[in-house]
């Protein structure tokens, strides 16, 4: 008999701050336009309750072959916590498994670079700027909204790898001007004043914590709220509601 395997430990990445391309993905053509209203008219309501709040939003998104409800427990652990959760779907998400089995065509037909700007609309809408946090293609997503600068604070849970580095941002040029603008630098260790350190450095934090003996399905599976706790965590330190 062949000896147990355990999983190998499932990664959460709090917090990245990678500029990444958001091409490649072809799945959704246009869907089912009932379903498509239902959805939007009912994530809208959460967008003008989170507002309404006045609170940090937390925006959940999920992977491929999952839809918002799977995000349902943890909405309602944040929640509690003092937070406003969003769980969007992605752009014409069924609204059900059983129609997400009827209409498998809906997937098809957009990139990934098509999703995050639908996720980057999203997030435009709220007041204030929201902690992300994604599973699996979910968490490939969280990272692209989190180069684009567009979250407080960003957990990425065992997420898609990326397929490559975007131009250098605005911001990454600037943190290495002290150093480049000058041609006379070349081959001289150049010191960084306080200021220019802090941008640099100081302005991100990242974090990896690995949960052991876990699969894939981790936040879906019957050991989800310590993964869900692990995130919440993280978010407080850095996001208080």
């Amino acid at each position: 008999p062949r000896p147990h395997r355990h999983p190998r430990p499932r990664r959460l990445t709090p917090h990245p701050h990678n500029t990444l391309r958001g091409e490649g993905l072809r799945p959704p053509p246009r869907t089912t336009r009932a379903t498509a209203s239902t959805n939007y008219r009912e994530f809208s309501g959460q967008i003008d309750a989170a507002n309404a709040k006045g609170v940090t939003p937390v925006v959940f998104i999920h992977g491929l072959w999952l839809l918002p409800s799977s995000w349902d427990r943890w909405a309602t652990v944040f929640e509690e916590a003092g937070y406003a959760p969003l769980t969007p779907g992605w752009p014409d998400d069924p609204e059900t498994v059983e129609e997400a089995n009827e209409h498998p065509e809906v997937f098809a037909g957009k990139t990934i670079g098509d999703v995050a700007d639908h996720f980057t609309e999203v997030i435009g809408k709220l007041t204030k700027k929201p902690a992300v946090i994604g599973h699996s293609f979910g968490g490939l997503l969280t990272q692209i909204l989190a180069g684009r600068g567009l979250s407080a604070a960003s957990v990425a849970i065992d997420p898609a790898p990326f397929r490559g580095v975007l131009p250098l941002p605005v911001s990454a040029l600037k943190s290495s001007s002290p150093v480049l603008r000058n041609p006379a630098n070349r081959n001289r260790a150049v010191p960084l004043t306080y200021e220019q350190f802090r941008y640099a450095f100081a302005n991100a934090v990242s974090e990896i914590v690995e949960i052991s003996g876990r699969g894939h399905a981790l936040t879906i599976d019957s050991g989800w709220r310590e993964v869900a706790d692990t995130a919440l965590t993280f978010v407080k330190r850095f996001v208080q509601p």
